[in-house]
């Protein structure tokens, strides 16, 4: 278990939480020491003392405030308890907000807080009134030489004090060049908006922070065992020349962009599929099937106007009975309706014989 680094009380009202507190995070980052790139030798720093150049322990070094050049009042870390003891040991909280009305820019370091001997039920009522009226506490508080303004915020069943950044010690954005949503490079259209929501929404997923990790600290890390198994340790690797890029376009096609993050093909290719998905082959117009029974019989068929023209009586009298078999079978049918419908009387049927009829006259007045 860590050492605290503070203790004190939580104070609010009348009420006195005594608390201790615990570094809330740890700096994982690599740890590289600086070597002398002739022999690798690592290098170090000495504490020295400037007028005589000899080096000083720390058991000799002691605080002090320059107030004129060369001039310092030395401060003790009683002294600077003693300047003000209250702030030094108490979480003084001023007032009770909404979480959201803290800008994420002002968060700066996390702390835990533990409650103290004694300090059990009055932290957890603590803990519980912020979890209920979902507001966190704004608060002073001294740590080392320094008063910071902080946040009390209940996470799960801690109490963490987030240091705040002063309003003075945020930098103004003036001097940057944020496109104003009215101006005219900024303007963005309902389609780009509907697809870049549709992007959020395929890619929103429940907070899960145990599958993010430091990917480039592993990425160092393995050339550094592949460098070591190679006997590469003194290898210093220089970099390659870069090659010479062609110039971009500062012009962005953002609904190209956002069709392929979709999974989608670019707006032109995509139009251009549209247009031949609507537009079908066009199709051989037919004429209707009984209309080909009287084409064949009024005009001859192509190659009989190309081949030579032969009349003999049996080839004509061989055409006339065709002729007359296939108009007569579209006229039986009606007839014998017909015939049915007047109960098998003569006259019904004997008029179906000149309408068979009346077809082969036509078709050899035709012929």
């Amino acid at each position: 278990m860590a050492r605290s680094m503070w203790k004190g009380a939580i104070s609010f009202g009348l009420v006195h939480i005594p608390v201790e507190m615990y570094p809330a995070v740890s700096d994982n980052g690599l740890d590289l020491n600086m070597l002398d790139r002739r022999d690798f030798s690592p290098i170090g720093f000495k504490r020295y003392n400037k007028s005589t150049g000899k080096e000083v322990s720390w058991d000799d070094i002691i605080k002090g405030y320059e107030y004129s050049d060369g001039e310092y009042v030395v401060l003790s870390d009683e002294d600077l308890r003693r300047a003000n003891p209250e702030a030094t040991q108490t979480i003084d909280i001023l007032a009770f907000v909404n979480a959201d009305q803290v800008p994420l820019l002002y968060y700066e370091h996390p702390y835990y807080l533990a409650p103290g001997k004694g300090g059990d039920k009055v932290y957890a009522l603590l803990r519980e009134t912020l979890r209920e009226v979902g507001k966190i506490g704004i608060a002073n508080v001294v740590i080392r030489v320094k008063q910071h303004l902080a946040a009390l915020v209940c996470v799960g069943d801690t109490i963490v004090l987030n240091t705040l950044r002063y309003p003075d010690e945020i930098r103004a954005t003036d001097e940057l060049k944020i496109p104003d949503a009215d101006s005219r490079a900024a303007q963005v259209t309902e389609k780009e908006l509907q697809m870049a929501k549709a992007l959020v929404e395929g890619m929103s997923e429940k907070w899960k922070p145990q599958q993010y990790h430091d990917t480039y600290r592993e990425d160092v890390m393995a050339m550094i065992k592949k460098k070591i198994a190679a006997n590469q340790t003194k290898t210093i690797t220089e970099p390659e020349p870069e090659e010479h890029k062609p110039a971009k376009s500062n012009v962005i096609d953002l609904v190209s962009l956002l069709q392929a993050s979709l999974g989608k093909k670019p707006a032109r290719a995509a139009r251009d599929d549209d247009d031949d998905d609507d537009d079908p082959p066009p199709r051989k117009s037919r004429k209707p099937a009984h209309d080909d029974d009287d084409d064949a019989g009024d005009a001859p068929p192509p190659r009989a106007r190309k081949a030579p023209a032969r009349s003999t009586a049996h080839a004509t009298a061989a055409k006339r009975t065709t002729a007359t078999k296939a108009a007569a079978k579209p006229a039986a049918k009606p007839a014998a309706k017909r015939a049915v419908a007047a109960k098998g009387t003569a006259a019904k049927s004997a008029s179906a014989k000149p309408t068979a009829d009346k077809a082969p006259a036509r078709r050899r007045k035709a012929a």
